[in-house]
């Protein structure tokens, strides 16, 4: 594990734009391609504007295929559905193709969205493994991330695959990434800021003896990857 502090957010926005396309760089010469799961919320607007227009010219953005690690069971057109941030934020600066975007599709219902997501994403990767070469998360003040929240049926999930969970301290349903599907990334970075985060995320470093039913991000340790911290100061002053 690798733990980067930063002053500002401004400062953590620019390294982590550095990061992802340094392994963007390296993933597109290999493979002529870089598969890149995209986090939701508002932490990682500003990154995804910053990477569409100063660092447009740093790759080529059409060998870039974007995902996401998950999503609200919410329309489409709905603006807390993590596929319309990342469009307006993202994808329509760039302009990219929408063959290279995979979106959940939210007309079905949870558990079948999850499985078309699955399907959707075996075929991109011609039923391979399914490595990502990055994956981006966030992490929330109750330690959840993607959409692997506390004392839910995600946290003991134990197959690679994208599944449908019912969040009740939300009431809602949300699809998501498994863990073990995580783990299996070649990179996976967090982006955490803010004072909020801190208890959580002194729980997810620093605790020897693991709770992952209360701490889910805990269960977030890429099994042949790197995992990467990108937090402010004010979220690591527990740390």
């Amino acid at each position: 594990m690798n733990l980067r502090i930063y002053k500002t957010t401004e400062e953590l926005t620019l390294d982590l734009a550095n990061y992802i396309i340094e392994i963007a760089q390296k993933a597109i010469e290999k493979n002529d391609r870089f598969n890149f799961v995209l986090t939701g919320g508002n932490s990682p607007k500003a990154l995804y504007t910053f990477l569409a227009t100063e660092y447009r010219n740093k790759i080529d953005w059409n060998k870039v295929f974007f995902f996401f690690g998950d999503e609200r069971n919410v329309p489409a057109n709905d603006e807390n559905y993590n596929g319309l941030m990342a469009k307006k934020s993202f994808f329509d600066i760039l302009e990219t193709p929408e063959d290279h975007i995979f979106y959940v599709n939210t007309t079905l219902d949870p558990e079948a969205a999850a499985a078309d997501y699955k399907n959707r994403i075996d075929k991109h990767f011609n039923n391979n493994d399914l490595v990502f070469d990055l994956i981006l998360l966030g992490m929330g003040d109750d330690a959840h991330t993607a959409s692997i929240f506390p004392h839910t049926t995600l946290v003991g999930n134990t197959e690679a695959t994208v599944a449908s969970v019912f969040v009740e301290k939300l009431n809602t349903h949300r699809i998501s990434l498994t863990a073990p599907l995580i783990n299996k990334a070649l990179n996976v970075a967090f982006l955490v800021f803010g004072e909020n985060k801190a208890e959580a995320l002194k729980h997810v470093i620093k605790d020897e003896q693991k709770e992952v039913d209360n701490y889910p991000s805990q269960l977030i340790n890429p099994i042949d990857g790197k995992l990467t911290w990108f937090v402010d100061e004010a979220a690591s002053r527990l740390l």
